[in-house]
């Protein structure tokens, strides 16, 4: 049976190190997030511009990195990506204004490379042994626990961290600072590097064709969300990006080696993939923010958990906890279970039980519940589609195609980001938003995910299996 050690289990070890890292990135900062605002001087709500400068910028940078990975070598680009992390952090320690914050915070987006890239570098080490497949999906798995395990201490550690130094945020946020830059010597010294096609080239006038759409797409969103359904500008300006989708798609099919190779996207094992990705962002990404309101709501509205700081916190770890028994169910049975069935029973998980959220939302105990149903689904697929990603593409683009699945996460999590904030707004009750708008958010997530299921039907039956198709010793094809 195909286990993690048709890929060394060291290159294993410094790679769950490195998405450890990673998980303590994700917890550390949104859990300092009000002491951060007052460190700056701005009000909560221009914290929001953090977030959405890191989301924009990474969507950018993750397809570039990761082609040039393909091109170059994926242990190169991580070491790019982690130096650049690094600065950043170190930046954000140091930064006194609101407008260094935000660039530094941005840059520091580029670690969301990290996970394609440690993908690729794992299905590249297993692709001679003939099982990269599920070897790929078992490691990612283990990937996933190291990065929600490194998101619950990122939380926690964080307010030890601020508690200790008398709550001066320099120090504080200096100590993800130093992880970041141990990681770089982590993977420079641990990690080895992949085996890159020669020849290849890089598609500028592709990859700009592609930022200039994601670049109008996102800030679209981002003009709703600050400004409501009323701000016709954000529409317009969204209009404009999914227009530039236009001249892109003309452009890389003209193109032997193009930034994104869309004959390989729609292919019947790649598309339900990297659709599954977008509609699950929806949820994984666009609904937290819904979810912690409502578990703060006064329930003397007739709805809501009134949890404070401490309660919404345990209830984020039950679902970040359910988070890595999905994963952790990945792993162990990504070689005894059919990948093409996994994904399907992990994104039908992930609309069960936002789904049940309709019904059952007034008791804590029933909440809980559902999140649990809901996070052990989307910790499967966390690591599950990068991997499927992977072993969809032949040789040369699993990197490329491991990070399309970030970015069209990415994308569907900014968009359902966008339209939960104008949703939630209709009806509000004062500061809280209305029963109609949670149960609206809570439909569309449910209803996402059970599309992304259906979708998953239509990949071939032994998609992503042992052994690999004869297409991964192929190049790049028009």
């Amino acid at each position: 049976m195909p286990t993690t050690r048709a890929v060394p289990l060291a290159l294993i070890g410094w790679l769950v190190c490195v998405e450890l890292t990673s998980g303590v990135l994700q917890g550390w900062y949104v859990t300092l997030t009000p002491d951060i605002a007052r460190h700056l001087s701005v009000t909560d709500a221009d914290v929001n511009w953090f977030e959405a400068g890191q989301l924009l910028l990474s969507a950018l940078m993750v397809p570039v990195l990761a082609k040039l990975g393909d091109m170059h070598g994926h242990k190169r680009m991580l070491l790019v990506a982690t130096a650049l992390t690094a600065g950043a952090s170190w930046w954000m320690a140091f930064a006194g204004d609101f407008w260094s914050y935000l660039i530094a915070f941005s840059l520091q987006g580029a670690y969301a490379v990290w996970l394609p890239l440690e993908v690729a570098l794992i299905f590249d080490r297993g692709r001679r042994t003939g099982a990269a497949p599920s070897t790929t999906r078992r490691a990612a798995g283990l990937l996933v626990i190291a990065l929600e395990a490194g998101a619950i201490l990122g939380a926690l550690g964080s307010a030890i961290a601020l508690g200790a130094f008398g709550e001066a945020m320099a120090p504080t946020l200096m100590v993800p600072a130093a992880m970041v830059t141990l990681t770089f010597f982590a993977i420079l010294w641990g990690v080895p590097e992949s085996e890159p096609l020669p020849g290849r080239s890089l598609d500028a006038g592709g990859f700009v064709l592609l930022a200039l759409s994601l670049l109008t797409i996102t800030s679209g969103l981002t003009f709703l969300k600050i400004g409501g359904a009323d701000a016709w500008w954000g529409w317009a300006v969204m209009l404009i990006g999914v227009t530039l989708l236009l001249p892109f798609g003309r452009w890389v099919l003209g193109k032997d080696d193009p930034a994104i190779d869309l004959r390989v996207m729609r292919r019947p094992e790649m598309w339900p993939v990297q659709l599954t990705a977008g509609l699950v962002g929806v949820s994984l990404l666009g609904a937290q923010t819904p979810l912690a309101t409502y578990a703060g709501t006064d329930p003397s509205l007739g709805y809501g958990l009134g949890l404070d700081a401490s309660g919404r916190s345990i209830l984020i770890g039950v679902y970040l906890l359910s988070l890595i028994v999905g994963a952790a169910t990945l792993a162990v049975l990504s070689t005894r279970i059919r990948p093409r069935l996994l994904l399907i029973v992990a994104a039908t998980l992930v609309g069960i039980g936002y789904l049940l959220l309709v019904p059952f939302h007034l008791e804590i105990w029933q909440v809980f519940a559902c999140m649990a149903i809901a996070g052990v689904g989307s910790g499967a697929l966390v690591g599950a589609l990068p991997a499927a990603a992977a072993a969809a593409a032949p040789r040369g683009q699993t990197g490329v195609a491991t990070a399309m699945t970030n970015t069209t996460k990415t994308i569907g999590g900014s968009f359902a980001s966008s339209i939960f904030a104008i949703v939630l707004a209709v009806g509000a009750i004062g500061t809280a938003a209305s029963i109609g708008g949670y149960l609206v958010v809570w439909i569309v997530c449910g209803v996402t995910a059970l599309v992304a299921a259906v979708g998953l039907v239509a990949v071939p039956r032994l998609a992503f299996a042992d052994p690999e198709p004869a297409r991964e010793a192929t190049t790049p094809t028009r």
